[in-house]
């Protein structure tokens, strides 16, 4: 098999601890199954703005373009001023490189203990579609009288038939290798424009896929039904901005942020796709072996999957069941186990075959 080269971007905060157990556990994938994962480092954040004054530079721009996939960890800092790094690294790189399909699991695991009670795992197992490169985050609008009594802030969401109908077919596409169900979360009652266009193209396409059943629910009940019935949905498609919020919802359901896992996925392979967990840098805990790094494992399967190892990609998250259960939290110094033991855990379980937790090294 060639080799597969990862482009590599721990980032701040814990971003390096999580990152790293996720690598371990890759290599233990890659030695169980023969692959060839070639691992380039980036020592891009926040450390790196501040010595340099720039977030991507054109040199290393070209550089992670040429990778078959990157794994991110986590950026942000409270010395850099908000936005720098989110807007110049992480969406830029979503723009740049044509990630526009945000995927998220929202999946419940066996052992996991959810903020709903009596919740099961076979309730919750959906996957929200986030469009990625459109919406609000396209950083249109601007300020009149800035400063003054009479400041005037926009902020404008930007909406392409392309840029929807692109998102909405990876959706069905995707159901049919799931449970053939597609539900539209958008507020067409009140943004009429946008909501028109998403709508539209969304009965449009479903046109095209008979087999599928489809839905069309307001974003706020969707916050609603997420937490009631997280059971009525299978795959999600929705707005950039909305998806960014109900996937944070959707973690909560599942467990907590330490847990959720995302792809930035461009699914024509012109360009990498970017994988990483959903949590913050969380500069606060940072060395302290606190953060759980499920979620940055996690990320790792889907990155798996999508160069095409689905055996690998089952053995991380199978991995990550295995230990799961054997936390005394989810989070913090009350897991029980570090950061690194996690990892070493995990990726233990992989080489060995092995996904019962007495099993495990103690």
């Amino acid at each position: 098999m060639s080799a597969q080269r990862i482009a590599l971007v721990p980032g701040d905060g814990i971003g390096p601890e999580v990152t790293a157990q996720a690598v371990k556990a890759c290599d233990a994938a890659a030695q169980r199954f023969g692959l060839d994962l070639v691992w380039e480092d980036y020592e891009l954040g926040a450390d790196y703005w501040r010595i340099t004054g720039q977030v991507v530079p054109p040199d290393v721009e070209q550089e992670l373009a040429k990778a078959d996939a990157i794994l991110f960890g986590a950026v942000g800092d409270p010395s850099v001023p908000p936005g720098v790094l989110e807007r110049g690294l992480v969406i830029h790189l979503r723009t740049a490189f044509d990630q526009y399909v945000n995927l998220r699991p929202v999946k419940l695991l066996p052992g996991v203990p959810s903020p709903i009670g009596g919740l099961r795992p076979e309730q919750c197992d959906l996957v929200i579609l986030r469009e990625n490169t459109e919406g609000a985050y396209v950083g249109a609008g601007g300020f009149i009288h800035r400063g003054s009594p009479d400041e005037i802030a926009t902020q404008e969401s930007v909406n392409t038939r392309k840029g929807v109908e692109r998102l909405i077919r990876h959706g069905f596409r995707l159901a049919l290798t799931r449970r053939k169900h597609v539900t539209l979360v958008h507020k067409a009652n009140i943004l009429t424009y946008a909501g028109d266009l998403w709508q539209r193209t969304f009965e449009e396409v479903a046109a095209e896929y008979p087999e599928i059943t489809v839905e069309y629910v307001h974003v706020d009940a969707m916050c609603l039904y997420l937490v009631t019935q997280p059971e009525r949905f299978d795959v999600v498609v929705t707005d950039n901005l909305f998806g960014d919020i109900i996937t944070d919802l959707g973690a909560a359901v599942q467990g907590g942020l330490g847990l959720a896992a995302s792809g930035n996925l461009n699914p024509t392979g012109s360009a990498p796709s970017m994988f990483e967990p959903v949590h913050g840098s969380a500069p606060d805990i940072a060395g302290r072996g606190w953060a759980n790094p499920a979620g940055s494992i996690l990320s790792a399967a889907l990155m798996l999957e999508h160069l095409g190892h689905p055996e690998a990609a089952r053995s991380l998250e199978d991995g990550v069941k295995a230990v799961l259960p054997r936390l005394g939290a989810m989070r913090g110094p009350e897991m029980g186990m570090s950061t690194e033991d996690f990892g070493d855990a995990v990726a233990a379980a992989i080489s060995e075959d092995a996904y019962q937790a007495d099993a495990l090294p103690a």
